[in-house]
């Protein structure tokens, strides 16, 4: 068992034990992911497999949010920035916007890239430096930026 997932399993018992309901039902929820992915990789999983299901579950949880507002939802946007809260929590720090200009900057150096044609090259030298802690999108955008 990855040490995320011992972590979520002692944060589920600290729930129950605090009769903590909706914090509960939120690590459930990973908790269950997890094991799914477990059970179809017949494996047990790394801290990294982890992180990308927290991840992908941070990412559903955005863009439900997103939707609950856009359509006046109050409530159901409360709870999901709830849930948000709670995932963020077990991810690593996101990087701030002049630490990801920076790491661009160096990974653009160190690839040597001068055009746009270079940009796949920066992007695979530099996506696994940033995994979990930047959006690919926002990642992509100021790769293209520097590159121009």
């Amino acid at each position: 068992m990855s040490q995320l997932a011992e972590r979520l399993a002692d944060d589920m018992k600290a729930a129950l034990r605090d009769k903590d309901k909706f914090t509960l039902s939120v690590i459930r929820m990973l908790r269950s992911e997890i094991q799914y992915a477990e059970k179809e990789s017949n494996s047990a999983l790394k801290d990294s497999q982890v992180l990308d299901i927290l991840g992908r579950e941070l990412k559903k949880r955005k863009e439900a949010l997103a939707e609950n507002q856009r359509f006046g939802r109050e409530q159901a946007a409360v709870a999901l920035a709830q849930e948000l809260e709670i995932i963020a929590c077990y991810l690593p720090v996101p990087l701030t916007k002049e630490e990801l200009r920076t790491l661009v900057a160096e990974t653009i150096q160190e690839t040597q890239a001068a055009t746009k044609a270079d940009f796949g090259k920066v992007m695979a030298t530099l996506m696994p430096k940033t995994k979990g802690r930047a959006e690919g999108s926002e990642v992509s955008a100021l790769v293209k930026e520097f590159l121009n």
